[in-house]
């Protein structure tokens, strides 16, 4: 997160002793990346990991917000059943890439959540496809729709299908996130479109709205 918003100064303690969110691109963001050096590894186990989870939900200064996204690892292990059991979610957004060996891992994702009663607000194919700057020819490099017909098979909602691309490595790398730096390009209205499906989910009326607007991003 440090490294995709471009934040390099740490957060503030407020005077509840409270972690106070850096806000970076219109977003407020909190992450163990912003209170380690970058080539810090985390060497943990569960509970260690079970507490700072806790720490970055309930004693950071998050209020108000309009929505709460939690980015997670990717797994069905103790991080993501602690935060299904002990945080009233709306839901989670699953992301997979389109190849079968992706695909399995999505797949326990969404049995993992349904199991815990956690709706799947939809899937979204990452990596989908990619579309040669120098002459336009599209190449799916890691096959094609594998994520939008595990979707299907499952019935949950596809959110959309996100290119591979050199302008959003690019952008990403230098701290400006590409709706941000572009935010009229066409990858930046593929997240756009992700987003906008899942913002009508978490609206009065939606498919998610009795809970808090919280939810998470499975990878």
């Amino acid at each position: 997160m440090p490294r995709l918003f471009g934040i390099t100064t740490k957060p503030e303690v407020s005077d509840d002793n409270q972690l106070v969110p850096i806000q970076a691109h219109g977003v407020k963001v909190i992450s163990i990346g912003l209170l380690v050096d970058e080539d810090t590894p985390m060497v943990w186990r569960g509970p260690m990991v079970m507490s700072a989870l806790t720490q970055l939900l309930r004693e950071v200064e998050w209020a108000p917000l309009d929505v709460l996204v939690v980015d997670m690892p990717p797994g069905t292990g103790d991080t993501q059943l602690t935060m299904s059991q002990n945080v009233p979610l709306s839901g989670a957004v699953i992301v997979s890439t389109p190849q079968d060996l992706a695909l399995l891992d999505a797949r326990r994702g969404i049995s993992m959540f349904e199991r815990v009663h956690v709706p799947i607000l939809g899937v979204v194919e990452n990596m989908s496809y990619f579309v040669c700057p120098k002459c336009g020819e599209r190449t799916e490099i890691f096959a094609h729709g594998g994520a939008k017909k595990e979707a299907e098979k499952q019935n949950v909602p596809f959110l959309g299908a996100i290119p591979l691309d050199m302008e959003i490595r690019e952008l990403s790398d230098g701290g400006r996130p590409v709706v941000a730096a572009a935010p009229q390009s066409p990858h930046a209205q593929a997240y756009m479109a992700v987003a906008r499906a899942v913002a009508a989910m978490l609206e009065p009326g939606g498919a998610s709205a009795r809970k808090a607007p919280l939810f998470v991003v499975e990878n």
